[in-house]
């Protein structure tokens, strides 16, 4: 009779590593450089402060506005143009745009066409119609906007857009960065979020 073989510590270990890494790629896309140039965490702050730091910070990057522009209630979304995850939650907020205001704020870290696809988003006089046009392009599988001599000054916010998100130790995008009325309360979440988990967030 053969003696039932102990499992291996290691193998296991190693399974639950890569069911992790897949339930997180289920939520964001990510790079391991946005990891590794996140700065360490403030030690000793409290959530609440630590969360409405980081929105005043955010608030100073660049982006489209969507729905309300004068909303209290304000969403600031870190995307990348060629990050799937953050086509599903452009669709899934599209239910809030009157009753929110939202901050479209392009990255790129994903790929090449990100930064210039991006550019023109900031670039354009309707972001939101043209981020409709870039997401049924990528969904259809033809990459997105064709971004042809994309405005330097604007890559240049793209590229102070990636270096905020880094300082918000975001690995992955989407990033929300969210104020749930005039005073608050104030919060972060990484990866999508379905249009009921966007409403409960955002108080609403």
């Amino acid at each position: 009779m053969k003696r039932p073989v102990a499992p291996d510590p290691h193998s296991r270990r190693q399974a639950m590593g890569i069911a992790g890494a897949t339930f997180l790629a289920l939520l964001g896309c990510s790079k391991n450089e946005v990891a590794a140039a996140a700065p360490p965490a403030a030690a000793n702050a409290p959530d609440a402060d630590v969360n409405r730091r980081a929105f005043d910070a955010a608030a100073l990057g660049s982006g489209f506005v969507v729905g309300q522009a004068t909303a209290a209630r304000t969403l600031l979304v870190f995307f990348d143009p060629q990050c799937s995850h953050c086509a599903t939650l452009w669709n899934a907020a599209k239910p809030l745009r009157n009753r929110i205001r939202m901050v479209w704020m392009p990255v790129a870290f994903l790929a090449p066409p990100s930064g210039p696809q991006g550019a023109m988003m900031l670039a354009a006089n309707d972001g939101a119609a043209l981020m409709d046009e870039h997401e049924t392009l990528l969904a259809s599988g033809r990459g997105g906007l064709t971004a042809v001599g994309a405005p330097a000054a604007q890559l240049e916010k793209i590229k102070a857009n990636t270096a905020l998100l880094q300082t918000l130790q975001a690995t992955s995008v989407p990033h929300l960065v969210y104020r749930a009325g005039a005073g608050g309360p104030y919060g972060q979440r990484s990866g999508g979020a379905a249009t009921a988990v966007l409403e409960r967030m955002m108080g609403l």
